[in-house]
C-alpha cells in the first residue's frame, strides 16, 4: 500500500486551511450529507436488531465540524466526541455540540469498546489503513458500526492527467482503491454491510482558482519533495492541458468517493 503523506506537512496544512476551509467545501460537505443519510438508515435497521440506538459517537477527522449538527439531529441523545489532528480545525466547531479532541487518527487515547459509532469523512485517506482500521475497530463497542467516507485513485485525476504534460513527477497522492479500503476494514476485524462509490466534483472558471481552492482544501501537500515554481512555458503546458476538461460549468475537480458501513461483530 502507498504510504500516507507525512503527518507533520498534513497538519500544518489543514491548520493552515481552518479559516477558510467551509468557503470552498461544498464537495466535503455533499460526501458528508450522503454518508449522513446511509449511518441513519444502517443505524435505524441495527436498532432493531439490538435493540438501542448510538449513545456515544466520535467524529474522526472531523475538520471544522460539519458534520455535528446533522449528527446531533439524527441522534440527539448521543454524546458526541470531535477529533482532529489539527488544532486550528476544532477552533472552528459550534460551541457546545460535541467535545473536543486533538489527537492522532492512529493513535486514538481512548478505551477499548468505549464507541457505539465512529464517523469519518474525507480523513482516512491521510492515514495508513493497517493502522488507523485496528484502532477504529478496537474503539467500538461490539455491535458498534463504522460510517465512513474517504478518497480513491480517481481524485483529481483531470490534475494528475495535466500535470504529465509538465513533468514526470507525482502531483497528486494515490489514493487507495475502495477494494483495499474494504479489505483493511475486514482485516480490523469488522464487516461490511453496505458502500456505494460516486465521483463528486468542484468546479472552477480557471487553473489558477481551481488549485486556490484546493490548497485552501488542505489537500496540496502530498508528501513529495518541495519543488520549485512552475515556469512560463510549463505553466501555459499545465494550463493548456487542464484546459481539455473545461464543460459548461468550468474546470473541474473530481473526487472520487467511497463510501462505506461496517459493523464490529458482537
Amino acid at each position: 500500500m502507498q504510504a500516507p503523506a507525512p503527518k507533520r506537512a498534513v497538519r500544518a496544512a489543514f491548520d493552515k486551511a481552518a479559516d477558510n476551509y467551509d468557503a470552498v467545501a461544498s464537495v466535503q460537505r455533499a460526501a458528508c450529507d450522503r454518508l449522513l443519510q446511509l449511518a441513519v438508515r444502517s443505524a435505524h435497521q441495527s436498532g432493531h436488531r439490538f435493540g438501542h440506538q448510538p449513545a456515544r459517537i466520535l467524529d474522526a477527522g472531523c475538520g471544522t465540524g460539519y458534520a455535528l449538527a446533522g449528527l446531533h439531529q439524527q441522534f440527539p441523545a448521543a454524546d458526541l466526541v470531535a477529533l482532529d489532528f489539527a488544532p486550528a480545525m476544532l477552533r472552528r466547531h459550534p460551541p457546545g455540540l460535541a467535545h473536543p479532541l486533538c489527537a492522532d487518527l492512529e493513535h486514538l487515547p481512548l478505551a477499548a469498546a468505549s464507541v457505539d459509532a465512529i464517523w469519518s469523512s474525507y480523513a482516512l485517506q491521510w492515514c495508513a489503513p493497517g493502522r488507523a482500521f485496528p484502532e477504529l475497530a478496537r474503539c467500538l463497542r461490539p455491535g458498534g458500526q463504522l460510517w465512513i467516507a474517504t478518497l480513491g485513485p480517481g481524485t483529481l485525476h483531470e490534475l494528475r492527467d495535466a500535470f504529465r504534460q509538465v513533468d514526470d513527477a507525482e502531483h497528486v497522492l494515490p489514493f487507495q482503491p475502495p477494494e483495499a479500503i474494504a479489505a483493511a476494514v475486514e482485516a480490523a476485524g469488522l464487516s461490511v454491510l453496505a458502500s456505494e462509490r460516486a465521483t463528486l466534483q468542484a468546479w472552477a472558471p480557471d487553473l489558477r482558482q481551481l488549485l486556490a481552492d484546493i490548497k485552501t482544501l488542505g489537500a496540496h501537500n502530498t508528501g513529495a519533495a518541495r519543488r520549485k515554481p512552475l515556469g512560463k512555458s510549463a505553466w501555459a503546458r499545465l494550463q493548456a492541458a487542464y484546459e481539455q476538461h473545461r464543460s459548461a460549468n468550468g474546470l473541474p475537480a473530481s473526487y472520487d468517493t467511497f463510501w462505506l458501513i461496517a459493523e464490529k461483530c458482537p
